[in-house]
């Protein structure tokens, strides 16, 4: 059964460009990952100052296995600038139902 992660990051108005920038610039960093299913970086539209970035996995085991060999390093804060984010949160779901396009 999939499990999806969400990471639900604050991240002030004048920071949001500065998240953006560094999500593009790891474009690729996960994609690799066995038992990686997808990814999206949501922009808060109105309403709130949270983005929301989504992953989907074939297992817990395989996000926790990413997590501990990827997610550690990437966000020890190690040469990096102030973080864009002010806040962070972790949600975790099982998928129970989904749906595709229908195709044909």
């Amino acid at each position: 059964m999939s499990v999806v992660k969400i990471n639900v990051l604050t991240v002030p108005p004048e920071m949001r460009e500065t998240l953006e920038q560094r999500f593009a610039a790891r474009a690729g960093a996960v994609e690799s990952s066995d038992g990686f299913e997808w990814f999206e970086l949501l922009r808060p539209v109105e309403g709130t100052d949270q983005y929301l970035v989504y992953t989907r996995w074939r297992s817990e085991e395989d996000y926790q296995k990413w997590a501990s060999e990827r997610m550690g390093p990437a966000h020890s804060g190690e040469g990096q600038r102030k973080p864009a984010a002010t806040d962070a949160t972790l949600w975790s779901f099982e998928v129970v139902q989904h749906a595709a396009p229908k195709t044909g």
